[in-house]
């Protein structure tokens, strides 16, 4: 099983260009790293802010009228070094939607998704208001998506060492993410640890500027679908 994890991480490599840009790596220390990540972080998550501040009462409004309940929804989540915090998101199921199962995945024709919900999900819109977290230091633009206390005790079971990606930041996107692999089903915890290690081992202003790149070309194909 790991070592087809290795090779689904060494075929991301190769695709995301990382192979041919890692001798320019070098100049981005850690020191320079972090101060690279805080102002790409902070000039995203102000560009977001300003892009889509038009349409920001529009979904509120819909996501109102859709379905009763409040706008955002804030969500505990694992952070840096296993420290809890809550996550924010535009509101995309019904309220008390997990008062009947507990804590459980959502998958693609979730009842407990409203209609609404529904298109900002395919459009990841509904992720918009993690800019928030960006703001108070709870999250990066690119690093392991922060996973749920309840699921993060299973993985830790299924996969012993589970935990050591949280010590970094949690991100919007990330390695998986861009490669088309954010499953978390099984043997797929195992290969999504892979890609988060990788990324944390190779961490480089270099990494982070094309996944933030593959990230918008996957976001726009999304879009146009």
């Amino acid at each position: 099983m790991e070592n087809a994890a290795t090779v689904e991480v060494v075929r991301t490599r190769d695709r995301i260009g990382i192979e041919a840009l890692e001798k320019f790596a070098t100049i981005c220390d850690r020191p320079f790293l972090i101060a690279f990540k805080e102002i790409v972080d902070l000039m995203f998550a102000s560009f977001v802010m300003l892009f889509f501040l038009p349409i920001f009462p529009i979904i509120c409004i819909l996501i109102k009228l859709d379905s009763p309940g409040p706008i955002f929804y804030r969500q505990v989540r694992i952070g840096r070094n296993n420290r809890t915090f809550k996550m924010h998101k535009f509101r995309t199921m019904y309220v008390d939607a997990e008062k009947e199962t507990g804590p459980t995945w959502s998958s693609e024709d979730d009842p407990r998704i409203t209609r609404v919900g529904k298109w900002l999900r395919r459009l990841y819109v509904d992720e918009l208001p993690q800019c928030i977290d960006i703001f108070s230091g709870d999250m990066s633009l690119v690093g392991p998506r922060p996973e749920r206390p309840e699921f993060m005790m299973e993985f830790e079971r299924l996969v012993p060492g589970f935990s050591k990606r949280n010590s970094v930041k949690p991100g919007i996107t990330g390695l998986a993410q861009v490669s088309r692999f954010y499953r978390m089903v099984g043997p797929d915890i195992r290969r999504k640890l892979t890609y988060d290690m990788f990324y944390i081992r190779k961490q480089s202003c270099v990494l982070d500027i094309k996944i933030i790149f593959r990230t918008i070309k996957f976001w726009v194909r999304s879009c146009l679908r």
